[in-house]
């Protein structure tokens, strides 16, 4: 009997440590054990008056999308919306801009005027598909009007965050790359994020501006309906900001 006992308090003991270990163990742990891979690729021949350069950008974004489009999550919560491309495209970009994790080109070739990528990301599917539900119940994946818009580009979103930044969400209305913004005449300024900061007095602090074909991934094109995510900083003495498009 005494065995039988000290065997129980083993057992009990054992469960109580597990149990423990399980409540210490951080919800964003639980989060990374639950990611899951992702892969893309993309082959591209270009032509001229494209550059390797662009053929290059063009097959990473592209072989993101892919890499977002082959995971269960993505086609199973855009069931409803299967058939609209457009819809999914400006799904994937979202998703791009701020649901990956890790994401990196594994392998990058190029042959002639053909080039090759391919990339490797992480995401968490529940993470993932929350966010899609939520933009299509939204209706979100539609067409949406924007804050302001001109030839090239239109804002989405603006979003001051905790961390002292603004977020700007935008999308491209023409393919923007150095040849059309660089000379006078061509899309230029109008290519360009706007932002103005204002103090409490509503006196102008500071302005700033991003070129939209700057890319967070490195990128330096965006094509027509791709969706671009930038970060300003705040100054320490702004109370309010306004973003803008030169028209």
């Amino acid at each position: 009997m005494g065995c039988i006992k000290h065997t129980c308090g083993c057992v009990w003991l054992t469960l109580i440590l597990v149990c423990g270990l399980t409540l210490l163990i951080p919800q964003g742990s639980w989060a990374q054990s639950n990611r899951v891979e992702i892969v893309g690729d993309y082959r591209y021949t270009y032509h001229d008056p494209e550059s390797s350069v662009e053929a290059k950008n063009i097959a990473y974004t592209e072989a993101v999308r892919l890499a977002i489009y082959s995971s269960s999550v993505f086609s199973e919560s855009t069931s409803r919306v299967v058939e609209d491309a457009q819809v999914l495209r400006d799904l994937a970009q979202k998703i791009a801009s701020g649901h990956l994790k890790d994401l990196e080109v594994v392998e990058q070739s190029e042959k002639g005027r053909t080039v090759y990528c391919k990339v490797r990301a992480y995401l968490v599917p529940e993470e993932v598909k929350t966010f899609i539900e939520r933009e299509i119940n939204r209706g979100q994946v539609k067409e949406p009007s924007g804050l302001d818009q001109n030839r090239a580009l239109q804002i989405l979103s603006v979003q001051e965050g905790k961390d002292g930044t603004v977020a700007v969400v935008f999308k491209a209305l023409k393919r923007l790359d150095w040849l059309v913004t660089a000379y006078d005449g061509s899309l230029r300024e109008s290519a360009n994020v706007m932002i103005d900061f204002y103090d409490d007095h509503g006196i102008l602090v500071s302005s700033d501006q991003h070129p939209a074909r700057k890319t967070s991934a490195g990128d330096d094109v965006m094509s027509p309906g791709e969706i671009g995510l930038h970060k300003f900083s705040k100054p320490q003495n702004a109370r309010s900001y306004r973003v803008w498009l030169v028209k």
